[in-house]
């Protein structure tokens, strides 16, 4: 009997996803839900503010993340709040969905982070199962409904 041939797979392009998160034992808890629910997705991670802006402003546009998972808390809600308001207010960086992932519940928060222009609020579960849970929904959601604005082709120096 001859050998059955087993395909060959081939890595299939990543889609970057940025993960700005300041505590690395929810950073693996994320990545490893990441890896189970967007198994297509390459996270980035960053841990504060002023490195996310330095990756945003050294990334070309058409290599700009999809999504932003933002943790407000980097190390306090208002420096979180600061890097959405510094995201949003920048023409290239604005276009890129920002999802906040915070165990803040505070609706002034919400609505703040809301009147920033975040595309969504998520509260971060305490037990991995429901992470993978909202995470699935999550792409659902992401990945099956909503059409994601393609990315800017234009030079960052068009920027207003």
């Amino acid at each position: 009997m001859g050998k059955i041939a087993t395909p060959i797979r081939r890595k299939s392009v990543q889609l970057p996803i940025l993960v700005v998160e300041d505590n690395i034992d929810q950073w693996t808890i994320i990545k490893s839900a990441l890896a189970q629910c967007f198994p297509e997705v390459e996270p980035i991670w960053l841990s504060d503010a002023d490195q996310t802006l330095e990756y945003l402003s050294n990334t070309s546009p058409n290599k700009l993340p999809l999504l932003i998972l933002l943790e407000l808390c980097l190390p306090d809600q208002e420096s979180g709040l600061a890097l959405l308001e510094a995201i949003k207010a920048d023409a290239i960086y604005r276009q890129v969905p920002v999802v906040i992932l915070s165990r803040s519940q505070d609706q002034d928060v919400v609505s703040r982070s809301y009147g920033l222009g975040i595309t969504s609020y998520i509260v971060k579960p305490t037990v991995y199962q429901e992470w993978l849970t909202r995470f699935y929904s999550f792409r659902r959601y992401w990945w099956e409904s909503v059409t994601l604005p393609q990315r800017p082709s234009k030079l960052k120096q068009n920027r207003s």
